[in-house]
């Protein structure tokens, strides 16, 4: 039987790293009183306004109703915005308030910052070879699985 050597495993390495950015994220984000996801969600609807639940909760990677419990926070602490009545169908596009766009600001300039750290021992063309290598990853797992069913 072949065992999975972890000093060189890439899946090993990047669940690593992947923890070791969580971690980070969550040091900066909790002064802020904010929580990744939080966070993730207002990025989200900075960069792509009027995103519904489930497309928010695609996005930041958690269930649809971990995103609306969230969102109705969101809501109640008027850092975002929905409709009354869904405009057209079921779906109540969020908006980002004035405040939501402040808070975020804090946020993603301590995101950044975490990011920054995270590659500053990596020159720009790794830069780049990293994206592209991981966009492959992603690729082709989704492919195997969209292959197996």
């Amino acid at each position: 039987m072949s065992q999975v050597e972890l000093n060189t495993s890439l899946g090993y390495l990047l669940k690593m790293a992947s923890s070791a950015l969580h971690s980070a994220m969550e040091a900066v984000l909790r002064p802020l009183g904010m929580t990744i996801t939080h966070y993730s969600c207002l990025e989200l609807l900075s960069q792509r306004p009027g995103l519904s639940n489930s497309e928010l909760a695609r996005g930041a990677f958690v269930t649809r109703q971990s995103m609306n419990v969230l969102l109705q926070s969101l809501e109640r602490d008027g850092l975002v915005a929905r409709p009354e009545r869904a405009p057209s169908g079921r779906v109540l596009p969020t908006t980002l308030t004035a405040k939501g766009r402040r808070q975020l600001e804090s946020a993603s300039a301590a995101v950044r910052a975490v990011e920054d750290t995270m590659i500053a021992g990596l020159t720009e063309a790794d830069q780049n070879r990293m994206r592209e290598a991981l966009r492959s990853c992603v690729t082709s797992l989704r492919e195997d699985m969209s292959a197996g069913m």
